[in-house]
């Protein structure tokens, strides 16, 4: 669809809101507002109109206002008082110090029907760089005044921790698509974990988006995500539904979810125990003559349903021992070339 079909269209550009739950309560507690436009074909979806940098930034910020007042005359004729979400321009902060913004919720907030801190301005994490000396003094500003800032699509560019930490945001969103790719979802937990850790040290919370499926949502709990959001639990719609709309499915899932953890606990406990067992019944049997390759040879030959390789390394964390390798027929080999190698490092940070 052309852009400006779109802006000759305005008056049937509508918000919807894509509820936000929370993973402590299993309620609404908040609301993104995207855009929709009705046509006699149906409704149809306008994010592209917003994030796409050829289209005249003054028909994205026309629109954009129309769809912020509608979307707050909706919240104030409503009784809810959680949050709104609005996807922002980084580039119309820079140009005008928030100022537009302010200007659009200051009815708002006058007649209290809102209040400052039930607003989320959700930058993209790309601009947030890009822009990052000339938008931090009005991040902090808005902050002041009790807006928080959320750093959208977190980890799609060359995402550099440090800065974001510098920006301090309150929310950080994170998109799960990934999980639909060919790429193993193990490599992405590292960076999460310590997404997780950063947010807790900065005071910011996770919210996991894009979930449409058990496995999404599965992650994002795995990961530390404080909000959730995605068609998985609960589509956008014109209207604002009932806060404990989707409770019930989210307690069911997360039983599931804790379920299998325990389990998954229980057989690695049960396996260590074997595991245990079985080395200290090979280790009586190893003669006080054989040398450590010799011992670990022999362990690894009695142990061989658990293991594919095997070595020692004294207390400073130096190899005391060859490699004991296990090759493509399932033979042991002895390897010398780790011999008298350092491993504290990694021990440290693993």
């Amino acid at each position: 669809m052309d852009p400006l079909d779109v802006m000759m269209e305005k008056d049937h550009v509508i918000p919807y809101f894509l509820p936000i739950f929370s993973a402590e309560k299993q309620i609404v507690v908040g609301y993104e507002v995207v855009a929709r436009l009705v046509t006699p074909d149906g409704v149809k979806r306008l994010g592209w109109f917003f994030t796409d940098k050829s289209i005249p930034s003054e028909y994205r910020n026309e629109l954009d206002d129309h769809l912020q007042k509608l979307a707050l005359d909706h919240y104030s004729a409503s009784n809810f008082k959680g949050t709104m979400y609005f996807n922002y321009d980084a580039r119309q902060l820079v140009k005008d110090a928030g100022e537009s913004f302010l200007n659009r919720i200051q009815p708002y907030i006058d007649n209290q029907s809102i209040t400052y801190n039930q607003i989320i301005l959700g930058l993209n994490e790309k601009d947030v760089h890009t822009y990052y000396k000339e938008i931090k003094h009005v991040l902090t500003y808005l902050q002041s005044l009790g807006i928080r800032i959320g750093i959208d699509n977190f980890g799609q560019s060359s995402s550099q921790m440090d800065q974001i930490a510098m920006v301090h945001p309150n929310v950080i969103r994170v998109n799960v698509s990934f999980l639909n790719q060919d790429s193993l979802p193990q490599l992405y937990n590292d960076v999460h974990q310590s997404l997780a850790m950063l947010s807790r040290k900065i005071g910011a919370t996770l919210l996991f988006d894009g979930i449409t499926t058990f496995n999404q949502l599965n992650y994002a709990w795995r990961n530390g995500a404080r909000y959730y959001q995605g068609p998985y639990l609960m589509a956008s719609s014109s209207e604002l539904i009932e806060e404990d709309a989707c409770k019930e499915r989210m307690q069911k899932d997360f039983q599931h979810f804790i379920t299998y953890e325990r389990r998954k606990m229980q057989a690695q406990h049960e396996l260590s125990n074997e595991l245990g067992s079985a080395l200290r019944t090979t280790l009586k049997q190893v003669k006080t003559s054989d040398t450590l390759d010799e011992m670990i040879l022999s362990v690894a030959m009695d142990l061989s349903q658990y293991m594919f390789r095997i070595y020692i390394c004294n207390e400073e964390g130096f190899q005391q021992t060859s490699n004991v390798e296990k090759d493509e027929e399932g033979k042991w080999l002895l390897k010398k070339e780790g011999l008298n190698k350092n491993w504290s490092l990694e021990t440290l940070f693993s």
